[in-house]
């Protein structure tokens, strides 16, 4: 959780459901403390760097050198001195390695070590195990590198040239991916449109800004010749195969442990460096190896959220409907392929299913740089686009003299839904989702006192100091509807183990790391099963115990999880009552299962629940159930290239309304208020979704406003949390939350994701509100003191320009475009 995350108002909204209002539970829609939340209070939870083979006397320091240069070729790595150094026990390079890794398998173009090449400044080159830290710094400093510089390419655009020095032989122009894709007749849409509105949007590189630095114990059995790995990832099943793949070794000597992990936010969806390089190490050096990377080696490893360029074309009808898109969407990716593929694919799969819309043409192009490699971060692909979306929604409902609230239900879905690209819509809570904001907000008091003139228009407000609001809208999947590796096997599957005592424990690979995902499976259980929460635990994640698991990422654990521990709690349930039905010589259909207890109906006979269980065990001992699901083959997209990108088994959907104040005199902005209501099908937790929609908010507010990944010739700029800006407590506005619970057919107990859908609306509802503050349209991200003052500087130079040229002529065209250039040239 991010700094001011606890600063919230929650209510349910149900005045206009989608659905019935769901019916009375045992545990599903009770607001609970997390199950490990005292643990972690406490401080009694053990993160890796916590761990007792990490703190054990025996365990060495592992070190990782990098690469001085962007781009150059490796001639030479001479490590004998530093293996001549006292307390040095290995030195590994790429050369060691039997295989390149990546997230996605036709994809997999990185080294753990650099080999052949380096292609960014900061890439891992060797590595060191030694006894202490000093010992680990002297062998660092010992080993020689020879690095023969070539050309490197910091932006896309130099990349792309054509005399540009290609960073990976098979990829000519530099182009990770170009998609293209185009659904209906885009231009004669445009022909028929009354408006067509286009803008050229720019996103700033972001990183995630987990708390947790990186770190990997790794131990290896050189007698059984075996490797357990214990590391602050995401996807333990991901890893597993990865460090089997690199390291030449079979899957089965492989195990894979997540302790605690203190954040996420998609930096760790993937495989990292560091974690395969402690995994070599250990088992060059024959031992235990301990690496815990700095912060500045964390943003050289971030995986953040690409620069994006988007140019956009919207055409509409005079009342609002949407006819037509035409999007182009450039990603600055960085070095190697990581989940760039999925995230180019992914900003123009979410152009769907928010909205109706008429036709839409999309071109995408991930373009390799010579910058760290950038991969998936919460609202994973969607966020970008959607800020010049719904910023472009908000500029054009003013020329077409729409109210942007009436736009947006202008173009509303009615699910079931089958959008253009072949994604379903089965739930859509968003227009209880308006409703609630723009009431909560007082948005129509705001516009009628300008209507009226009440000293509310920009120019009415004396001072400096303007206020403004802005809304938007926003979405997300509840997982991908087809996994990153493709095996057949089921989505996700759940073990339940009851014994002898009576508890229940829920075996899951899912990683819990922050979300509450381990409380969500506890509170599904407990409530098919009617049992308290005090019977249930939960062990997770650890691949010689539970069962396999995708991992934490997309939104996925809940819905697909969730389903999978849903079903398993119901065999579970089936046994007993059989059971139970057995012992009281009835039918499994005459028993009433209460919980603690159950009876015969209609009668006084019963059980209690130890007594069952005594009777289930019989001739079995413990019982082992297990529970799987995978999404329905509906739900998975078309046949088309790249179709399965944006698939899923159930969309979530938010709508914002932001209150700002802009001290137009520094360009200062500062957030009143922010009032979001989220579609999260259903609360299955009110508490833990109340938190995740805070942080969603929380971090759409960093990118609106301060955070930024910048560089100088490949060098970051800001590899730390002093410089590079995050939102804090004094930054904090009230957040005033509604959940709005459509009740997916397909969710568990009709859930859906709830985590990220709200985040993608925040950066344009920031933007809409500054516009509404001062008049000015704000096109690039993110929006800073100084960018803004430029760019405000510039509206009144030009607005004095044109009172000089010709007095009465109207403003606002040219100040939009003016000032967005002096934003784009701030960058």
């Amino acid at each position: 959780m991010k700094p001011g995350e606890e600063r919230s108002r929650r209510r349910h909204h149900d005045e206009r459901p989608a659905r019935p209002p769901a019916p009375p539970t045992h545990s599903v829609g009770i607001a609970r403390p997390l199950v490990d939340g005292v643990e972690k209070v406490t401080g009694r939870a053990r993160y890796t760097a916590d761990l007792p083979a990490f703190q054990a006397a025996g365990a060495l320091v592992g070190r990782i050198g990098r690469s001085p240069v962007a781009h150059g070729v490796i001639r030479r790595i001479d490590a004998r001195a530093a293996l001549a150094l006292p307390g040095v026990r290995a030195v590994v390079t790429g050369e060691d390695f039997a295989a390149p890794y990546g997230v996605i398998p036709i994809a997999q173009n990185e080294w753990p070590l650099a080999r052949g090449k380096v292609r960014y400044r900061g890439e891992p080159l060797f590595a060191v195990a030694a006894d202490d830290e000093a010992s680990a710094a002297a062998a660092l400093a010992a080993v020689e590198v020879d690095i023969e510089p070539l050309p490197a390419y910091f932006e896309a655009a130099a990349a792309r040239a054509e005399d540009a020095v290609l960073l990976h032989d098979d990829k000519p122009g530099n182009i990770e991916r170009r998609v293209e894709q185009s659904f209906g007749d885009v231009d004669a849409a445009f022909a028929a449109s009354d408006l067509v509105h286009e803008g050229e949007f720019d996103c700033a590189e972001i990183s995630h800004g987990q708390i947790e630095l990186n770190a990997t114990v790794a131990q290896w059995d050189a007698e059984a010749g075996q490797l357990t790995v214990q590391s602050v990832t995401q996807v333990p099943y991901y890893l597993h195969l990865t460090l089997a793949r690199t390291l030449g070794l079979p899957p089965e000597v492989v195990r894979v442990v997540k302790p605690f992990v203190g954040g996420g936010f998609g930096h760790r969806v993937e495989p990292l460096n560091f974690e395969m390089v402690t995994a070599a190490l250990a088992r060059a050096a024959g031992g235990t190896v301990k690496l815990q990377c700095t912060r500045e080696d964390s943003f050289l490893t971030h995986r953040a959220r690409p620069a994006t360029q988007v140019r956009l074309k919207l055409g509409f009808k005079a009342g609002g409907e949407i006819t037509g898109v035409d999007c182009e969407v450039v990603q600055r990716g960085g070095a190697y392929a990581g989940y760039g593929l999925v995230t180019i694919l992914y900003a123009g799969a979410l152009l769907h299913a928010l909205y109706r819309v008429g036709a839409v043409r999309y071109q995408g192009f991930r373009v390799y740089t010579n910058l760290p490699p950038c991969g998936a971060m919460r609202g994973h692909g969607a966020v970008n686009v959607r800020f010049a979306f719904e910023a472009a929604l908000d500029e054009a409902a003013e020329r077409l003299g729409i109210d942007p609230f009436a736009l947006r239900r202008m173009n509303l879905i009615e699910p079931p839904y089958r959008t253009l690209n072949d994604l379903q819509v089965n739930s859509y809570g968003l227009p209880q989702c308006i409703d609630a904001v723009e009431r909560a907000s007082g948005w129509r008091q705001w516009r009628e006192g300008r209507e009226r003139g009440i000293g509310s228009t920009p120019a009415a407000q004396q001072g400096p100091v303007k206020r403004g609001f802005g809304m938007a809208c926003s979405h997300y999947v509840s997982g991908s509807a087809k996994p990153v590796h493709w095996s057949g096997e089921p989505h996700a599957v759940i073990h339940l183990k009851l014994d002898f005592d009576g508890g229940i424990t829920v075996l899951t690979g899912a990683s819990d790391i922050g979300q509450g995902s381990s409380t969500l499976l506890a509170q599904v259980v407990a409530e098919v099963l009617l049992l308290p929460m005090a019977r249930i635990r939960v062990i997770a994640a650890d691949s010689a115990l539970t069962p396999k698991d995708n991992g934490s990422y997309s939104s996925r654990v809940s819905f697909m999880v969730g389903n999978a521990a849903l079903r398993a709690a119901e065999a579970l349930k089936r046994v007993l009552v059989e059971a139970a039905a057995k012992t009281l010589e009835a039918s499994a259909g005459d028993i009433e299962w209460l919980g603690e207890t159950c009876r015969v109906t209609g009668t006084d006979r019963g059980l209690h629940f130890a007594e069952v269980v005594r009777a289930a065990l019989v001739d079995t001992g413990t019982l082992s159930i297990k529970g799987a699901w995978s999404t329905p083959p509906e739900t998975q997209g078309g046949s088309f290239r790249g179709a399965a990108v944006g698939s899923t088994a159930g969309f979530s959907y938010a709508a914002q309304v932001v209150e700002v104040e802009v001290d137009t005199g520094t360009g200062a902005v500062r957030v009143l208020n922010c009032w979001v209501a989220h579609d999260c099908g259903r609360a299955i937790n009110p508490l833990a979704v109340q938190g995740q929609v805070q942080g969603a908010v929380w971090m759409g507010l960093g990118q609106a406003l301060c955070e930024e990944n910048t560089y100088h010739e490949g060098l970051p700029l800001r590899p730390n949390f002093l410089d590079y800006r995050m939102p804090g407590a004094t930054d904090s506005p009230p957040i005033d939350v509604t959940l709005v619970e459509s009740l997916d057919p397909l969710g568990p107990f009709g859930a859906k994701e709830a985590s990220e859908g709200g985040l993608h609306s925040v950066p344009p509802a920031v933007a809409a509100a500054i516009h509404d503050a001062t008049g000015l349209r704000v096109r690039a991200l993110p929006i800073t003191p100084d960018r803004l003052l430029a760019a405000l500087v510039e509206q009144r130079r030009a607005g004095q320009r044109r009172e000089r040229a010709s007095p009465a002529a109207p403003a606002a065209a040219a100040a939009t475009v003016a000032a967005a250039a002096a934003v784009k040239e701030g960058r």
